[in-house]
């Protein structure tokens, strides 16, 4: 299937990922679990259980697998356009446009977090959503892959479950990495730093010289000064409008509270996304970059210094 494993297409904690092709011509990615791998082990099962039993178009598909103790590998359909972090990197030659980027905001939130917060039952929470677990596929549509760390609760009833803190840093919920407290409003903080890096362009923690910069640490003071010009992604070259700009910026501070409680449902994110989408689309509203300050009624209630940002977890990948 993958030629000997000619051909890597990524990789991670479980092993690698190659390119494959079916007997009939269907272009795969196989995962291969490192036989070296301690952590990788544990997220295989729980990956190839919950893909077994959940299905969605924006999740990606589990076609196959190797239970062979020799060969354990997970068998997806192919993804021709890679994962959402390589397309943010400056040297880039294609860059998403605003619409391409609100695009795939609202395929991650109607697809992995929505459903899998709503309808799955009991409800599933992924632990590690970041822009590198964001596929796009040849029409640029994105689908959310790698639920190694994925966590389903026990009852309908449950909110919170204690567990010891994993995912990325830069993309952990205060409480999580601070706690251990394990719930949905987690996948939402994730999804806020990522809607941040869709909107700035730059990652969740922000290397300059041997400095680690958290992004809302560096947006935060941009967006008190109502600078929208500095905030968004300058490869944009100002296409986009004022309006739908903000209003993307105002659903990423929704996201971000130290607090969980203070953080909005996924259900309520969506609709607030595709409102995201009709600004930008609406004929008539021309108004682009550096054309508009926001108004003194947006004020954000977060102070940078009272941030648990989650930069550090006790245990991260």
């Amino acid at each position: 299937m993958t030629s000997y494993f000619q051909t890597i297409i990524g990789g991670g904690s479980f092993g690698k990922v190659y390119f494959g092709r079916l007997e009939d011509g269907t272009r795969v990615a196989v995962k291969v679990l490192s036989r070296r791998s301690k952590q990788g082990h544990k997220e295989f099962q729980a990956e190839e259980k919950l893909l077994k039993v959940v299905h969605h178009r924006n999740l990606v598909t589990l076609i196959g697998y190797s239970d062979d103790p020799e060969n354990l590998a997970l068998i997806y359909e192919y993804m021709s356009n890679g994962n959402l972090r390589e397309h943010l990197l400056a040297d880039r030659l294609h860059i998403l446009s605003w619409p391409e980027r609100l695009q795939i905001a609202i395929d991650a939130t109607h697809g992995r977090l929505k459903y899998l917060h709503s309808g799955c039952m009991p409800a599933i929470i992924h632990r590690d959503f970041k822009t590198a677990n964001i596929l796009l596929d040849e029409n640029m549509r994105a689908k959310i892959s790698d639920f190694g760390l994925s966590r389903a609760f026990a009852t309908l009833h449950d909110t919170h479950i204690s567990t010891t803190p994993g995912g990325t840093p830069g993309y952990l919920d205060p409480e999580f990495s601070s706690f251990g407290n394990l719930n949905q409003k987690s996948d939402v903080y994730s999804f806020g730093i990522v809607l941040f890096e869709l909107i700035t362009g730059r990652p969740a923690l922000i290397k300059d010289g041997g400095k680690l910069t958290h992004i809302l640490q560096w947006a935060l003071p941009l967006i008190e000064r109502g600078d929208i010009e500095s905030i968004m992604d300058p490869r944009l070259n100002g296409e986009f409008k004022a309006a739908s700009a903000w209003k993307a910026v105002e659903i990423a501070m929704s996201c971000v509270p130290a607090l969980a409680s203070h953080r909005p449902d996924m259900s309520h994110v969506l609709p607030e996304m595709k409102g995201c989408m009709v600004l930008e689309s609406t004929p008539g509203d021309s108004q682009r970059m550096g054309t508009s300050k926001r108004s003194n009624s947006f004020k954000t209630s977060f102070q940078t210094s009272s941030l648990n940002l989650g930069m550090v977890p006790p245990d991260p990948r």
